[in-house]
C-alpha cells in the first residue's frame, strides 16, 4: 500500500511539473484567437542558455506527505513519529528537487535588431526552429507574451 502511495503521488509531482513550457512551438490556450502584434527583425546572436525550474511549493508539499507517510510506516509507535518527520523533511526537500529539475527547459537567449534600430533580447525555450545571425525573424507579441519565429518566405525585411 505504502510503495503504491508513494509511486503515484511522484508520478502526480513530475507530470504537474512539467506542465510548464516557455517553447515558441506552444501556445497557451488563452493566447488563441487574440489578436497580436507583429515586427519585422533580425537576428544578431543567439546564446543557449538554461531556464531554472520552478520551486512553486508543490514539490516539497507533495514530497513532506509522501516522506511524511512512508517514515511513519517504519518501526514501533515512539520510532514511527520520529522516523515520520525526518521522513517529512527528507521527502519535502527531495520533492523541490524534483520539481526544479523538472521545470527547467533548455533555451536559446536571442539578440534582435528591429527595422528602426532598435535591439531587443529575447529568451525562449529551444523550439523546432533553429535560428542563426542574419535570419530574418518576426516578434509575435501577445498579451505581453514574445515569440520569435521565422519570417514568412517572400515577406520584405
Amino acid at each position: 500500500m505504502t510503495i503504491r502511495f508513494l509511486t503515484a503521488a511522484l508520478a502526480l509531482l513530475t507530470g504537474v511539473a512539467g506542465c510548464s513550457t516557455t517553447s515558441p512551438d506552444v501556445i497557451d490556450p488563452r493566447d488563441t484567437q487574440r489578436l497580436a502584434n507583429v515586427q519585422d527583425a533580425t537576428v544578431l546572436s543567439v546564446r543557449p542558455v538554461t531556464v531554472d525550474g520552478s520551486q512553486s511549493g508543490l514539490g516539497a508539499a507533495t514530497g513532506g506527505v509522501v516522506g511524511g507517510v512512508a517514515g511513519s510506516s517504519v518501526g514501533g509507535s515512539r520510532e514511527q513519529v520520529v522516523v515520520g518527520v525526518i521522513g517529512a523533511v527528507a521527502g519535502a526537500v527531495i520533492g523541490n528537487t524534483i520539481e526544479r529539475t523538472a521545470t527547467r527547459e533548455n533555451a536559446v537567449e536571442l539578440l534582435l535588431q528591429l527595422k528602426n534600430g532598435e535591439r531587443r533580447a529575447v529568451v525562449q525555450a529551444v523550439g523546432s526552429e533553429k535560428l542563426a545571425p542574419g535570419d530574418p525573424v518576426i516578434l509575435v507579441v501577445t498579451g505581453g507574451k514574445v515569440r520569435v519565429m521565422r519570417a514568412p518566405a517572400g515577406t520584405v525585411q
